[in-house]
């Protein structure tokens, strides 16, 4: 089910922009991060505070037709405000490419985050970096396909 209301883009410009482009052209374009080549999905949330239509794009680290979101924030040691958006609200969706779903999203701990943060360095090793300069443990959900 899509998340509907009031869209309120991003304060940041350079999320702004790669989010318009990825939906505008289908996921056919602004598919990856900056000039890395690195795939990126859309994630979508509702704002905690604002109840609007939040969007950032996220490194793609998909598995089984699941997908982790991890809460990096390019080590900062706050939790990026998308983090408190979906702990809030775990009805999420998720654009990779032309397609867009519903998902539900679970903070994950002890053994399944390990596996997760294995992919999730392998699709963006930068991650490893992140976390050694956090002064926080990097959260990471896993979406999965909500119910029809």
């Amino acid at each position: 089910m899509p998340l509907e209301g009031e869209y309120g883009p991003s304060p940041v410009q350079w999320v702004r922009d790669q989010v318009e482009l990825y939906e505008s052209s289908g996921g056919a374009q602004g598919s990856t991060l900056w000039d890395t080549g690195l795939p990126v999905v859309i994630l979508t949330t509702r704002g905690v505070k604002s109840g609007k239509i939040r969007k950032i794009p996220l490194m793609r680290v998909e598995h089984g037709g699941r997908y982790a979101a991890v809460a990096s924030n390019g080590g900062f040691p706050r939790h990026p405000v998308w983090y408190f958006n979906v702990k809030s609200d775990p009805h999420v969706e998720l654009q990779d490419g032309p397609e867009r779903r519903g998902m539900t999203a679970r903070e994950i701990t002890g053994n399944e985050k390990a596996e997760w943060w294995e992919r999730a360095v392998a699709a963006y090793p930068p991650y490893v970096e992140y976390q050694a300069k956090a002064d926080r443990v990097i959260p990471v959900f896993v979406l999965e396909p909500a119910p029809r």
